[in-house]
Protein backbone atom coordinates (compact mmCIF):
# COMPACT_ATOMS: atom_id res chain seq x y z
CA UNK A 1 0.00 0.00 0.00
CA UNK A 2 1.69 3.33 -0.89
CA UNK A 3 2.46 5.70 1.78
CA UNK A 4 4.26 9.33 1.97
CA UNK A 5 4.54 11.97 4.29
CA UNK A 6 2.53 15.06 5.29
CA UNK A 7 1.41 18.16 7.38
CA UNK A 8 -1.69 19.60 7.35
CA UNK A 9 -3.94 22.68 7.88
CA UNK A 10 -7.24 24.48 6.49
CA UNK A 11 -8.60 27.80 4.82
CA UNK A 12 -10.50 30.72 5.90
CA UNK A 13 -14.23 30.18 7.60
CA UNK A 14 -17.30 32.26 7.16
CA UNK A 15 -17.81 32.81 11.15
CA UNK A 16 -14.31 33.12 11.93
CA UNK A 17 -11.77 35.78 12.01
CA UNK A 18 -8.89 35.88 9.56
CA UNK A 19 -5.96 35.85 10.49
CA UNK A 20 -3.62 39.06 9.55
CA UNK A 21 -0.49 36.61 9.00
CA UNK A 22 -2.19 35.24 5.79
CA UNK A 23 -3.69 38.11 4.36
CA UNK A 24 -2.13 41.09 2.45
CA UNK A 25 -2.00 44.61 3.08
CA UNK A 26 -5.09 44.98 1.31
CA UNK A 27 -6.92 42.35 3.02
CA UNK A 28 -6.74 39.55 0.18
CA UNK A 29 -4.92 36.41 0.61
CA UNK A 30 -1.42 36.87 -0.48
CA UNK A 31 -0.95 33.38 -2.67
CA UNK A 32 -2.72 30.80 -2.35
CA UNK A 33 -6.58 31.45 -2.38
CA UNK A 34 -8.60 29.01 -1.37
CA UNK A 35 -11.31 30.12 -3.36
CA UNK A 36 -9.27 29.22 -6.47
CA UNK A 37 -7.93 26.15 -5.15
CA UNK A 38 -11.82 25.02 -4.63
CA UNK A 39 -12.84 25.84 -7.85
CA UNK A 40 -10.30 24.39 -9.73
CA UNK A 41 -10.78 20.82 -8.10
CA UNK A 42 -14.43 20.64 -8.55
CA UNK A 43 -13.84 21.42 -12.30
CA UNK A 44 -11.22 18.90 -12.46
CA UNK A 45 -13.61 16.50 -10.54
CA UNK A 46 -16.32 17.05 -13.46
CA UNK A 47 -14.11 17.22 -16.47
CA UNK A 48 -13.28 13.89 -15.66
CA UNK A 49 -16.38 12.60 -15.10
CA UNK A 50 -15.52 11.79 -11.21
CA UNK A 51 -18.66 12.05 -9.08
CA UNK A 52 -21.85 10.60 -9.29
CA UNK A 53 -24.02 14.13 -9.20
CA UNK A 54 -24.23 16.17 -12.24
CA UNK A 55 -21.37 18.72 -11.34
CA UNK A 56 -19.17 18.52 -7.92
CA UNK A 57 -19.65 22.46 -7.67
CA UNK A 58 -21.05 23.38 -4.34
CA UNK A 59 -20.24 20.49 -2.22
CA UNK A 60 -18.04 18.09 -0.55
CA UNK A 61 -17.28 15.57 -3.72
CA UNK A 62 -19.46 12.67 -4.14
CA UNK A 63 -16.94 11.02 -5.58
CA UNK A 64 -16.48 7.73 -7.64
CA UNK A 65 -14.29 5.15 -6.01
CA UNK A 66 -15.43 6.18 -2.03
CA UNK A 67 -16.21 2.10 -1.85
CA UNK A 68 -13.04 1.23 -2.53
CA UNK A 69 -11.32 4.06 -0.02
CA UNK A 70 -13.68 2.55 2.58
CA UNK A 71 -12.36 -0.70 2.07
CA UNK A 72 -8.52 0.63 2.27
CA UNK A 73 -9.36 2.28 5.18
CA UNK A 74 -11.03 -0.67 7.00
CA UNK A 75 -7.66 -2.45 6.13
CA UNK A 76 -6.08 -0.15 8.64
CA UNK A 77 -4.78 -1.23 12.55
CA UNK A 78 -6.82 2.30 13.76
CA UNK A 79 -9.61 1.37 12.15
CA UNK A 80 -9.86 -2.40 13.41
CA UNK A 81 -9.26 -1.21 16.76
CA UNK A 82 -11.79 1.48 16.86
CA UNK A 83 -15.05 0.92 18.60
CA UNK A 84 -16.74 4.98 17.77
CA UNK A 85 -16.34 7.22 14.79
CA UNK A 86 -17.32 10.56 14.31
CA UNK A 87 -18.17 10.96 10.77
CA UNK A 88 -19.78 13.71 8.34
CA UNK A 89 -22.94 13.20 6.66
CA UNK A 90 -21.54 13.62 3.34
CA UNK A 91 -22.67 11.11 0.64
CA UNK A 92 -19.23 10.71 -0.45
CA UNK A 93 -18.27 9.13 3.14
CA UNK A 94 -21.43 6.85 2.92
CA UNK A 95 -19.73 3.89 2.29
CA UNK A 96 -17.64 4.47 5.42
CA UNK A 97 -20.34 4.89 7.92
CA UNK A 98 -22.23 1.90 6.19
CA UNK A 99 -18.94 -0.05 7.31
CA UNK A 100 -18.60 1.33 10.63
CA UNK A 101 -22.55 -0.05 11.44
CA UNK A 102 -21.64 -3.36 9.58
CA UNK A 103 -18.99 -4.13 12.16
CA UNK A 104 -20.45 -3.32 15.17
CA UNK A 105 -19.45 0.13 15.59
CA UNK A 106 -20.52 2.95 17.21
CA UNK A 107 -21.33 6.46 14.90
CA UNK A 108 -21.74 10.37 15.54
CA UNK A 109 -23.30 12.21 13.19
CA UNK A 110 -23.59 15.93 13.21
CA UNK A 111 -27.35 17.42 13.20
CA UNK A 112 -27.08 20.07 10.27
CA UNK A 113 -25.47 23.23 11.33
CA UNK A 114 -24.87 21.81 14.80
CA UNK A 115 -28.41 23.69 15.43
CA UNK A 116 -29.53 21.82 18.30
CA UNK A 117 -28.74 21.80 21.61
CA UNK A 118 -28.16 18.26 21.36
CA UNK A 119 -25.84 18.38 18.61
CA UNK A 120 -25.25 14.75 17.10
CA UNK A 121 -27.29 11.75 15.85
CA UNK A 122 -26.40 8.43 17.67
CA UNK A 123 -26.04 5.76 15.46
CA UNK A 124 -26.00 2.31 17.51
CA UNK A 125 -25.47 -0.79 15.43
CA UNK A 126 -27.60 -2.09 18.62
CA UNK A 127 -30.36 -0.46 18.22
CA UNK A 128 -30.87 0.46 14.76
CA UNK A 129 -34.51 -0.32 13.39
CA UNK A 130 -33.20 -0.70 9.59
CA UNK A 131 -30.23 -1.89 7.66
CA UNK A 132 -26.80 -0.58 8.16
CA UNK A 133 -26.96 0.79 4.34
CA UNK A 134 -30.15 2.74 4.92
CA UNK A 135 -29.51 4.18 8.48
CA UNK A 136 -25.83 5.93 7.11
CA UNK A 137 -27.64 8.04 4.44
CA UNK A 138 -27.74 11.60 6.66
CA UNK A 139 -31.60 11.44 5.50
CA UNK A 140 -32.73 8.25 7.40
CA UNK A 141 -30.59 9.02 10.18
CA UNK A 142 -32.22 12.38 10.84
CA UNK A 143 -35.53 10.09 11.38
CA UNK A 144 -34.77 7.15 13.28
CA UNK A 145 -31.36 8.69 15.09
CA UNK A 146 -31.55 9.89 19.05
CA UNK A 147 -29.76 13.73 19.30
CA UNK A 148 -27.46 13.65 21.93
CA UNK A 149 -25.53 16.12 23.98
CA UNK A 150 -21.77 16.73 23.53
CA UNK A 151 -20.88 15.71 27.22
CA UNK A 152 -23.38 12.32 26.87
CA UNK A 153 -20.96 11.10 23.59
CA UNK A 154 -18.23 8.16 24.20
CA UNK A 155 -14.69 8.92 23.70
CA UNK A 156 -14.13 9.28 19.70
CA UNK A 157 -11.21 6.71 18.17
CA UNK A 158 -11.91 7.72 14.72
CA UNK A 159 -12.61 11.00 12.80
CA UNK A 160 -13.91 10.74 9.22
CA UNK A 161 -13.76 14.01 7.22
CA UNK A 162 -15.09 15.18 4.13
CA UNK A 163 -13.27 17.68 1.90
CA UNK A 164 -12.99 19.00 -1.00
CA UNK A 165 -9.13 19.48 -1.29
CA UNK A 166 -6.70 18.34 0.71
CA UNK A 167 -2.52 18.82 -0.10
CA UNK A 168 -0.03 16.01 0.31
CA UNK A 169 1.15 17.79 3.47
CA UNK A 170 -2.54 16.90 4.79
CA UNK A 171 -3.76 20.43 4.89
CA UNK A 172 -7.63 20.64 4.13
CA UNK A 173 -10.65 22.81 2.49
CA UNK A 174 -14.26 21.68 3.32
CA UNK A 175 -16.97 23.85 1.06
CA UNK A 176 -16.14 26.58 3.71
CA UNK A 177 -18.44 26.88 6.56
CA UNK A 178 -16.63 25.34 8.89
CA UNK A 179 -18.89 22.96 11.42
CA UNK A 180 -15.95 20.21 11.11
CA UNK A 181 -13.52 22.33 12.95
CA UNK A 182 -16.30 23.03 15.36
CA UNK A 183 -17.74 20.07 16.19
CA UNK A 184 -13.62 18.91 16.23
CA UNK A 185 -13.26 21.92 18.76
CA UNK A 186 -16.40 20.93 20.66
CA UNK A 187 -15.04 17.29 21.33
CA UNK A 188 -11.61 18.19 21.88
CA UNK A 189 -13.11 20.60 24.72
CA UNK A 190 -14.99 17.87 26.26
CA UNK A 191 -12.55 15.36 26.60
CA UNK A 192 -13.86 13.26 23.79
CA UNK A 193 -10.69 13.22 20.88
CA UNK A 194 -7.60 13.40 22.17
CA UNK A 195 -3.81 12.65 21.07
CA UNK A 196 -5.23 9.16 20.34
CA UNK A 197 -7.67 9.83 18.24
CA UNK A 198 -6.97 9.08 14.22
CA UNK A 199 -8.29 11.58 11.80
CA UNK A 200 -8.87 10.91 8.49
CA UNK A 201 -10.16 12.29 5.02
CA UNK A 202 -11.85 10.40 2.56
CA UNK A 203 -10.83 11.70 -0.92
CA UNK A 204 -11.19 11.04 -4.84
CA UNK A 205 -7.13 11.11 -6.47
CA UNK A 206 -7.83 14.37 -8.23
CA UNK A 207 -8.56 16.22 -4.61
CA UNK A 208 -5.08 14.92 -3.14
CA UNK A 209 -2.93 18.24 -5.00
CA UNK A 210 0.09 19.86 -4.88
CA UNK A 211 -0.75 23.48 -3.91
CA UNK A 212 -0.52 24.99 -0.67
CA UNK A 213 -3.06 25.66 1.23
CA UNK A 214 -3.34 28.56 4.23
CA UNK A 215 -3.46 27.16 7.90
CA UNK A 216 -4.75 29.17 11.23
CA UNK A 217 -4.62 28.13 14.63
CA UNK A 218 -8.37 26.61 14.56
CA UNK A 219 -7.62 24.27 12.00
CA UNK A 220 -7.89 20.27 12.45
CA UNK A 221 -4.74 18.33 10.53
CA UNK A 222 -5.37 14.96 9.32
CA UNK A 223 -3.51 11.85 10.24
CA UNK A 224 -4.18 9.93 6.87
CA UNK A 225 -5.27 10.95 3.22
CA UNK A 226 -7.29 8.34 1.76
CA UNK A 227 -7.76 7.73 -2.33
CA UNK A 228 -8.61 5.11 -4.00
CA UNK A 229 -5.01 4.70 -4.92
CA UNK A 230 -2.77 5.37 -1.71
CA UNK A 231 -2.74 6.16 2.16
CA UNK A 232 -0.94 8.89 2.51
CA UNK A 233 0.25 9.27 5.89
CA UNK A 234 0.88 12.70 8.08
CA UNK A 235 3.41 12.60 10.55
CA UNK A 236 2.78 15.88 12.48
CA UNK A 237 -1.13 16.53 13.14
CA UNK A 238 -2.03 19.67 13.99
CA UNK A 239 -5.08 19.84 16.22
CA UNK A 240 -6.47 22.58 18.39
CA UNK A 241 -6.72 22.25 22.67
CA UNK A 242 -10.25 23.25 22.17
CA UNK A 243 -12.82 26.08 20.74
CA UNK A 244 -10.87 29.30 19.99
CA UNK A 245 -13.47 31.65 21.09
CA UNK A 246 -11.27 34.62 19.81
CA UNK A 247 -11.44 33.02 16.32
CA UNK A 248 -15.56 33.02 16.36
CA UNK A 249 -17.53 35.66 15.69
CA UNK A 250 -20.77 36.61 17.85
CA UNK A 251 -23.21 35.24 15.25
CA UNK A 252 -21.96 31.93 14.75
CA UNK A 253 -21.82 31.48 18.57
CA UNK A 254 -25.29 32.83 18.50
CA UNK A 255 -26.17 30.39 16.24
CA UNK A 256 -24.95 26.76 17.46
CA UNK A 257 -26.92 25.93 20.67
CA UNK A 258 -23.69 23.90 22.28
CA UNK A 259 -21.57 26.65 22.03
CA UNK A 260 -23.20 29.32 23.66
CA UNK A 261 -24.03 26.20 26.28
CA UNK A 262 -20.15 25.76 26.38
CA UNK A 263 -19.48 29.65 26.71
CA UNK A 264 -21.73 29.85 29.92
CA UNK A 265 -19.75 27.40 31.62
CA UNK A 266 -16.46 28.55 31.15
CA UNK A 267 -17.70 31.90 32.22
CA UNK A 268 -19.17 30.38 35.89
Amino acid sequence: MPHSTCRSGNGFRPGYRNRRSLLGSSGSIRSHNSSDTIHGVWDALDAAGAVYDDSAHGRIPNFRGADEVAARLAELDGWKDANVIKAVPDKAQLPVRVRALSEGKLVYMAVPKLAALKPFYLLDPAALPVSPQEAATSRVAATIAPMVEVDSLRPVDVVVLGSVAVNRDGARIGKGAGYSDLEFALLTEAGLIGPSTLVVTTVHSLQAIDTPIPVTDHDVKVDLVITPDEVIECTDPQRPEGILWDHLVPAKIAAIPALQSRMKSAER
